[in-house]
């Protein structure tokens, strides 16, 4: 068997308040993404958003997980991947996508035979995955990093100076509610998303990854009143509901893909909290 899934249900910012740094971490976090020859699913009730990964020395077929009730994992759903390992290819039934390093792919509602490949098995492709419900299909798209959409963001005066890569986004890829990106920290810099916001008509997954060995990246996530954090290391990811802000500081520079799924498709909607008011 070589697909593996757990189910998370949704937990109110009331009952968060009383959680512990375990009930935190076991609420939020996942930790147990990147295993070789695997697929593995978290199928969270946030949006019924599935966050998940690939990592195949030899070919895998997506398969279905029970939570979906469906003949097959896309038959109700859209996908994000991206490659953050060796080159990888991605069999959608009669077409064939590589990807290389941060490479990401966009596959439409409907797609019955997906298969993830390897270019060397010694060095395996490692696919992040993320998907969400669809109500139609779009085609299947291929954008490379370098054809991301681009946005500088910050300073290193006030140490978040970084490159927002927006990769499955409105205007490059046509989606249902699906957006996924990619914000590449600079030397010197440690600070995500501040000013921290809050988005109560989408939730979010953080994954992270390029942190250093010996390094980490705290997040914080909670109502912005009421912050709580989580340590988090490389190749993990977290759950943000959408009454949570999502934002973090490393003990390095480090990169970390974005995702959400919700009510629109307007990337810049989102309710700002200054620096001052977060407690």
């Amino acid at each position: 068997m070589k697909t593996q899934y757990e189910s998370r249900y949704a937990a109110s910012p009331r009952e968060v308040k009383t959680f512990d740094t375990k009930e935190l971490r076991d609420e939020f976090l996942i930790d147990n993404l990147m295993q070789e020859d695997q697929l593995v699913f978290t199928y969270t009730h946030y949006d019924r958003y599935v966050v998940g990964s690939a990592v195949p020395k030899s070919p895998i077929k997506l398969e279905t997980i029970d939570p979906l009730k469906s003949a097959y994992f896309l038959e109700r759903r859209e996908m994000g991947i991206i490659n953050v390992g060796g080159d990888g290819i991605v069999e959608v039934g009669d077409e064939v996508f590589e990807l290389t390093l941060k490479d990401s792919l966009y596959l439409g509602r409907g797609n019955q035979n997906v298969v993830f490949k390897s270019v060397d098995a010694n060095n395996p492709a490692k696919f992040y995955i993320n998907s969400a419900p669809a109500h139609k299909s779009f085609p299947n798209k291929k954008v490379s990093k370098a054809e991301a959409n681009k946005i500088e963001l910050g300073s290193l005066e006030t140490a978040n100076h970084r490159t927002v890569n927006q990769q499955i986004i409105g205007g490059i890829v046509d989606t249902c509610q699906l957006q996924m990106g990619m914000t590449e920290l600079k030397t010197g810099s440690v600070w995500n998303t501040m000013e921290a916001h809050v988005h109560d008509r989408r939730m979010e997954i953080y994954y992270y990854l390029d942190i250093p060995q010996n390094q980490a990246v705290c997040h914080f996530m909670g109502e912005p009143q009421e912050t709580r954090h989580i340590w988090m290391q490389n190749h993990q990811a977290v759950i943000s509901p959408p009454w949570s802000i999502h934002s973090g500081s490393g003990t390095s520079n480090y990169t970390f893909i974005w995702g959400m799924a919700g009510e629109n498709l307007d990337y810049g909607d989102m309710d700002v909290v200054k620096i001052d008011e977060l407690r």
